[in-house]
């Protein structure tokens, strides 16, 4: 099974990019970040033409998350993070797809800081981690994946030097992020790729992408049921590569579920 995570920086724009990936790659399993459109804008007939089921949470302008199941409908178990079910911004969504409950997020940037956008992002964070904590030692495996716009060390960015003041290299950041490895979560890149320079990010600035001077910042985390079925995980570069592509790349995850 190949669950993956897609920040697609905006599902109108990028609808082509979604659909020759989808096509080509064909993970069982896509979660979508930063729909930036309204559920009604959602290209939902598309995506099952393309032998996908959509659940899908949207916003106008900014934000909004989905989660693709090839063959099968996800079930829906929430829609937002316990505790924050009033906030407008849609950030989280959860289901359950051939008894894998998948989590996706779209974790706050935080940018600029310090100031109110990054006191949300450690607000957001701590409700994730509180979230998460539930979940780490379910006997259903689960999946944790998403833009967590985290750069987790000093290994997973070109140049750490250049983004110093940057909300994703806070010591705070950081540590939100250990402290949620710490409850017992595989992040899978990490786990079988220990000391590569994988990338999942490059912005649009200063020929990033020319250069491969990227961050990694979208992550899948498993659960303890889960990590004993990784074989797998790697990044599709080929898709930044495309004209007008999104700033990431889709990030995956390869699942044997017969261990």
């Amino acid at each position: 099974m190949k669950i993956a995570t897609f920040n697609v920086n905006g599902i109108k724009t990028r609808l082509p990019h979604l659909l020759r990936w989808l096509e080509r790659e064909q993970p069982d399993v896509a979660c979508l970040q930063e729909l930036k459109a309204l559920d009604e804008a959602f290209p939902a007939d598309e995506i099952r033409q393309a032998g996908y089921h959509p659940l899908w949470k949207g916003q106008r302008s900014w934000n909004g998350v989905a989660i693709l199941a090839r063959g099968t409908e996800p079930v829906e178990i929430r829609r937002s993070l316990p505790g924050d079910e009033d906030n407008e911004q849609s950030r989280y969504l959860e289901a359950a797809i051939n008894g894998i409950v998948v989590g996706c997020l779209y974790l706050p940037n935080g940018n600029p800081q310090p100031g109110p956008k990054f006191d949300y992002k450690l607000a957001w964070f701590e409700r994730f981690i509180a979230h998460a904590k539930t979940l780490v030692d379910s006997k259903h495996p689960v999946i944790l994946c998403g833009d967590y716009n985290v750069v987790p060390t000093d290994r997973d960015i070109y140049n750490p030097r250049s983004w110093k003041k940057d909300a994703l290299l806070q010591p705070e950041t950081r540590e939100c992020y250990q402290r949620l490895l710490a409850q017992g979560w595989t992040d899978a890149i990490r786990h079988l790729h220990p000391d590569a320079a994988i990338y999942t990010f490059w912005d649009y600035f200063r020929q990033h992408w020319q250069h491969d001077s990227g961050l990694r910042i979208d992550h899948l985390l498993l659960n303890r049921a889960l990590a004993p079925a990784l074989r797998g995980a790697g990044v599709d570069k080929w898709v930044r590569g495309e004209e007008k592509a999104s700033d990431h790349a889709p990030t995956w995850v390869d699942l044997d579920l017969g261990r």
